[in-house]
């Protein structure tokens, strides 16, 4: 009997070789999109389940709230972790990173081989505590792993390091130099595995905590936070009775009396909204979206649910368009169905054959949505920024493929099944049942639901550009363009400011200036807190930037002053100055800010300018408090150009840069190409919202192609009628068309509040945002129209062009 389904399925796909393209086509997209998006969901998910005891590691969170709102953050004070050892039986162990590029050491260095001239630049470094190594257990592949952090000076490197430095040769106990300083050999102690892709933290290098203390008294201050701490709970303790225990205990024991030390203000705001929590390590990559930090780049949750709920409604779509042709051609089936059932086929038997060529129709999608997903996955993992590979050998893959195709199948074909194998003989020898087959309320809703998820996506793509647009083209208040950067100016020594001089004489060269802080994320930042001069035991503290930079940097990133003046280093008392953003001073309440004095707790400084408010950091948040001072800070040299001839601006600075440090590649980006990268999970986003949509879309019209060319075949004998009566090609093809652009308005009138909905709280997570407006949603519909009118059109045209003659000869 099964032999005989089988039989009956093949000869249906040959018979409707369109409607059976169809099917299979928009089954096998849809299979194709829901396999790329399920592995990116996979590997999300997957991030830190390498920790065999991850269920006991977490990371230290704070949170604060300040006028109903709560502020998250992961940076502590250097004596916590032993506080957290010291204190709490529960804790098993802890340890410190300190990613802060703000101390030298942490995030890039110029790495000099001993014996060697030449340095190389190598980005991931990080300060870390032995006991980060068994915390996140990182396996030591070389040396000893119970000493690989205990003593000063020495360092962790992975192992593609080390193969690249000492292919064949035992890197450990090899020594290197960093940034030129030639007086503080780094010994290499060990070699660790490189972390995996899937994995929150991608350090490749580990510098020693031990016996370092970045100022006088930094290791036993609870007045900065630079480090991120991590524990590892003893098995059975309770994670939220420990939070409570935790947070009363650091709070009043060390926090507050530190605070009332200091002669702090915020003691009572501190212990009725403080807390401190423990995050599972597991959870980092995906439910970090509120906490505010930047030691890893990570994904959202929100993003994950978003993708798989486009997942779920293309392959909705496409089971739609499976039931949908399957129940506009009953009609076709339903002499079948009759003869069956009179010569003695029962229902059941009919739902089986039904059943069986869905699953026909099922697998085979399965087959061409895999070859797909293999050709696409290229694309996909470019757009996604993934390294994505369809996991071919393993277990699970080719059984879970097939078990979702059945279902597929199954769930794709039990309504037609049960409709096909419901008709009643009687009723369909009579011929009474082709009209019932020409229009179906069912039919119908599916289809507005395919087009209002796709007028849904079409809206969130508009939206998302626009933001998008609107981030890069906002006024930011400084010039972030032709400003090229060159990084590893500490190589440069003392020579820095000579190099500036050198450049300032290229025609080429309109400004320079020297300072690690740029307006971009991933450069320097110094966060500080601000009073008034003689306030700061009666006012909170302003929280802020403090930034180094020299006379130059406003005139070079275009920054305007809004009252006083530059800095001078001819002036000596420029040199205790500071100049502020109006935000400082609207927080600070300076009226007249010129010459007035503040503080950040350790020096007293006069303001001598204000400049205007300026975006340093990204839209999603408002604009910070900022203090800067002039002074050294000469990793990076900005240069402003004058030119459109980049090409040979950068080779006249190329040349310059090789008459100071033959030894080293000049290395460069462009400030334009930094912010905008500062956006990329937006642009991301809006890349993959767009390749979905349009997949949603084609699907769609897939479907709406076959539908409207089976009902321009039912009815071509009243479209005869009609052409012979006089009826132009217009008003046939309007006759044919009307009903399904009804059913894409309804779908526009159901899509647009759930659009506007989704997508304003979308722009939610930014402070400038655009408004969403009304043009967008009319743009939407009209391009849904359009699709539609477009799709339907041909076949209404082709049946409205037919010859009458030939429809009517057999009446």
């Amino acid at each position: 009997m099964f032999r005989n389904y089988l039989l009956i399925a093949t000869r249906l796909l040959i018979k409707q070789k369109m409607y059976s393209a169809i099917k299979i086509g928009g089954l096998a997209l849809s299979i194709a999109a829901c396999l790329l998006i399920t592995l990116y969901i996979k590997n999300e998910l997957s991030y830190d389940r390498h920790i065999e005891h991850g269920d006991r590691v977490f990371r230290l969170v704070g949170e604060i709230k300040r006028q109903g709102v709560a502020n998250k953050g992961v940076s502590f004070q250097a004596p916590m972790s032993k506080v957290l050892l010291n204190d709490f039986s529960e804790v098993e162990e802890a340890g410190r990173i300190m990613p802060n590029t703000l101390f030298a050491g942490a995030g890039s260095n110029q790495l000099k081989k001993e014996g060697y001239n030449e340095n190389t630049f190598e980005d991931g470094f990080c300060f870390a505590d032995q006991s980060i190594i068994d915390i996140l257990e990182i396996p030591i592949v070389r040396g000893d792993k119970s000493h690989a952090l205990t003593e000063p000076n020495s360092m962790v490197v992975s192992k593609s390091v080390a193969d690249k430095y000492y292919p064949n040769e035992e890197p450990v106990g090899k020594v290197v130099y960093l940034d030129n300083n030639m007086n503080t050999p780094i010994k290499i102690s060990a070699v660790m595995g490189d972390f995996p892709e899937a994995s929150h933290l991608q350090y490749r290098f580990f510098l020693s905590l031990a016996g370092v203390s970045f100022w006088e008294g930094e290791q036993d201050t609870w007045q900065a936070s630079n480090y991120g701490v991590y524990v590892k709970l003893r098995p059975g303790v309770n994670v939220e009775q420990f939070e409570r225990k935790l947070t009363a205990t650091v709070l009043q024991n060390y926090i507050v009396p530190s605070m009332k030390q200091a002669g702090s203000t915020d003691i009572q705001t501190v212990l009725t909204s403080a807390r401190l929590l423990l995050q599972p390590v597991t959870a980092i990559h995906l439910q970090s979206f509120d906490i505010r930090e930047s030691f890893t780049k990570h994904g959202d949750m929100r993003f994950v649910w978003l993708f798989g709920s486009i997942a779920c409604f293309i392959l909705v779509i496409a089971c739609i368009n499976f039931v949908n042709l399957s129940t506009a051609k009953s009609a076709n089936r339903a002499k079948e169905v009759g003869l069956r059932k009179v010569v003695g086929s029962v229902r059941s038997s009919l739902i089986h054959q039904f059943l069986t060529e869905s699953f026909v129709f099922s697998l085979l999608s399965l087959a061409s949505g895999i070859v797909l997903a293999w050709l696409l996955l290229p694309y996909f993992n470019e757009l996604a920024a993934k390294s994505l590979t369809i996991p071919w050998d393993e277990w699970w893959f080719f059984p879970g493929m097939v078990a979702a195709a059945i279902a597929i199948g199954f769930i794709a074909g039990l309504y037609p099944s049960f409709y096909l194998s419901g008709f009643k003989p009687i009723n369909v020898l009579k011929g009474q049942l082709s009209r019932g087959s020409k229009s179906s309320g069912l039919r119908n809703g599916l289809v507005v639901f395919q087009f209002t998820t796709s007028i849904i996506l079409i809206i969130g793509t508009f939206v998302i550009y626009n933001q998008m647009q609107y981030i890069l083209n906002k006024k930011l208040g400084f010039d972030k363009e032709q400003v090229l950067i060159v990084e590893g100016a500490n190589s440069l020594g003392k020579n820095v400011q000579q190099f500036k001089s050198e450049l300032q004489k290229l025609t080429q060269v309109k400004s320079v200036s020297i300072s690690d802080y740029l307006p971009v994320e991933g450069s320097k930042r110094n966060g500080n807190g601000f009073w008034n001069d003689g306030k700061v035991t009666t006012e909170s503290a302003v929280n802020g930037q403090f930034w180094i930079v020299d006379e130059d940097y406003f005139k070079t990133l275009g920054i305007n002053l809004a009252a006083g003046k530059n800095f001078s280093p001819q002036i000596a008392s420029d040199s205790q100055a500071v100049v502020i953003n109006q935000t400082l001073a609207n927080k600070l309440n300076l009226k007249q800010p010129v010459g007035n004095r503040i503080t950040n707790g350790g020096n007293v400084f006069t303001i001598i300018g204000v400049v205007e408010d300026f975006h340093f950091q990204s839209m999603r948040n408002n604009i910070e408090a900022l203090c800067m001072q002039l002074g050294s800070s000469s990793s990076v040299v900005s240069i402003k150009t004058n030119t459109g001839d980049m090409s040979s601006m950068l080779s006249a600075v190329s040349a310059l840069w090789k008459k100071f440090v033959p030894g080293q590649p000049i290395r460069y980006t462009f400030l334009d190409d930094s912010f905008a990268a500062m956006y990329a999970d937006v642009q991301r986003m809006g890349r993959i919202f767009t390749s979905f949509a349009l997949l949603a879309i084609v699907i769609a019209c897939l479907g709406l192609f076959a539908l409207s060319a089976f009902m321009a075949e039912q009815r071509r004998k009243e479209i005869s009628i009609h052409k012979i009566l006089g009826a132009s090609v217009g008003q046939v093809s309007t006759l044919l068309s009307k009903d399904f652009l009804k059913l894409v308005i309804i779908a526009f009138v159901i899509a647009s509040p759930i659009a506007w909905w989704a997508m304003n709280k979308w722009l939610q997570d930014f402070v400038y945002r655009v408004n969403i407006s009304w043009w967008i949603f009319l743009s939407a519909g009209v391009v849904a129209i359009l699709i539609a009118l477009l799709t339907v059109s041909f076949q209404a045209i082709k049946a409205a062009l037919a010859n009458p003659v030939k429809s009517l000869r057999t009446e």
